[in-house]
């Protein structure tokens, strides 16, 4: 039998959902378009776009010289001085997100278990060398080796900061967390993933409330040389906003990014019990691995066809009961067509009714961090009644060709969204929401 034909039933997945409720409570990000939840919702939703020209270094020799880049002086935490020599761009990220997270679930460290609370994040981490301190960057030569050993006994810092599982640390450590604290690394699926593990420990009854989401950056000269040399990214030269094009026909490649966002997962009566807010139910969650190759996609879509199709068993939804989809579509010319492929695997004639879009297009690939937002957005969709554009979409294209939300907001009432994340070496993950609504009153008849 072709992988791309097996069902649900056929790989032993239960089509009926079981355990426990899963809500989320709190959301927090850090983007180039701005570090409060709401900011980023009005720029997304505006058609706004936070490329621009890298800062971090001198990018003018670069055959890529743009990115979705943060300024440092928005993410301001007065309490993690202390902290700084152990943080990396991407653990600060992370923390302040965790920080706007967490207030926003109204959350204090006397309401919860500690032991029954814990961290499952999705994030990379790298040194940030300070020039101006007593950091120095290396030329690759046979003397930087000892230069290098050098540097780390008298900074360990930098250890800890070449150590990702270092970031799910320093989020248990903000708040006394003492349940399990993981960091997961699966390239672009790795925010996704992190979530959907997070979701399943709380189902499962293993905890009450889970720290999850993602952390990255990645504008260093490493990363944005590695990716060059993949020929993974874009190399549009003209206005930095018009670069990432998902699923036009005249797209050349994904626009690199930095950022986090930060979910407060909770059991529903967990969250009902200390009156929390309620943003959205997890409903299902799904994963798979192409197994192909480490920077390709297989062409049929197999493994993202899995992975959507395990999610919406997990959840006990069908598909045509899902009414929008928040794309993984990072604009590379094999990506997008495979995942439109993949979908219309999935949902059949569906596919061509159900509202797709990719805010990588305003916000570039955030990768361990994307899945993140791309769930958050996927809340406020549902929350506002508003579904998001994929923004530079001029061109068509015949092998893309489902209904990708071109250029302007869509007013609809989504009750169920899916969000993709497809990553390179073939990790895939996708996640199921649900909209919130409070159920009525006994006696009382819904609406």
């Amino acid at each position: 039998m072709e992988r791309s034909q097996l069902k649900s039933e056929e790989v032993g997945i239960n089509p009926q959902r079981r355990g426990r409720r899963v809500v989320i409570t709190g959301m927090g990000v850090m983007t180039s378009l701005g570090g409060e939840t709401s900011t980023l919702w009005d720029s997304v939703l505006h058609g706004r776009s936070g490329v621009r020209h890298i800062q971090q270094f001198d990018s003018e020799a670069f055959p890529v010289r743009i990115g979705s880049e943060i300024d440092m002086e928005n993410v301001a935490l007065d309490d993690i001085e202390h902290l700084k020599p152990w943080l990396s761009r991407a653990a600060t990220f992370g923390v302040y997100a965790m920080e706007k997270a967490w207030q926003d679930a109204g959350l204090t460290d006397d309401a919860i278990d500690h032991w029954r609370s814990g961290v499952c994040i999705g994030a990379w981490n790298s040194p940030t060398y300070d020039v101006s301190d007593r950091r120095e960057v290396f030329d690759l030569n046979r003397d930087s080796a000892l230069q290098y050993y050098e540097l780390c006994k008298e900074a360990p810092d930098v250890q800890a900061q070449r150590d990702f599982g270092a970031v799910s640390t320093l989020l248990s450590m903000r708040h006394a967390l003492h349940g399990p604290s993981t960091c997961v690394q699966t390239a672009c699926a790795s925010a996704t993933q992190a979530i959907g593990e997070a979701y399943h420990a709380i189902r499962e009854g293993d905890m009450d409330l889970m720290v999850s989401g993602g952390t990255d950056s990645m504008l260093s000269v490493i990363c944005v040389s590695a990716f060059t040399l993949l020929n993974a990214t874009s190399f549009y030269q003209g206005d930095p906003t018009k670069a990432c094009r998902p699923f036009d026909r005249k797209r050349d490649g994904l626009v690199l990014g930095e950022g986090a966002a930060i979910l407060i997962l909770e059991e529903l009566e967990h969250a009902r019990k200390r009156g929390a807010r309620i943003h959205a139910e997890l409903l299902g969650y799904g994963s798979s691995c192409d197994g192909y190759r480490f920077t390709d996609a297989h062409p049929e879509g197999h493994g993202p066809t899995m992975c959507m199709t395990r999610a919406l068993a997990d959840a006990g939804i069908q598909p045509a009961q899902v009414e929008y989809i928040n794309a993984h579509g990072t604009a590379t010319p094999q990506n997008d067509p495979v995942e439109s492929l993949a979908i219309k695997r999935v949902f059949g004639e569906q596919a061509y009714r159900v509202p797709v879009s990719s805010t990588k297009s305003s916000l570039g690939h955030l990768m361990c961090a994307t899945g993140g937002v791309e769930a958050i957005l996927s809340v406020l969709a549902m929350q506002n009644g508003v579904l998001p554009p994929t923004i530079n979409y001029e061109y068509p294209d015949p092998d893309c060709d489902l209904d990708y939300i071109p250029n302007e907001p869509r007013q609809a009432q989504a009750n169920v969204t899916l969000s993709n994340s497809f990553g390179f070496g073939g990790q895939n993950g996708s996640l199921v929401i649900g909209r919130w609504t409070e159920p009525a009153p006994a006696g009382v008849a819904a609406d």
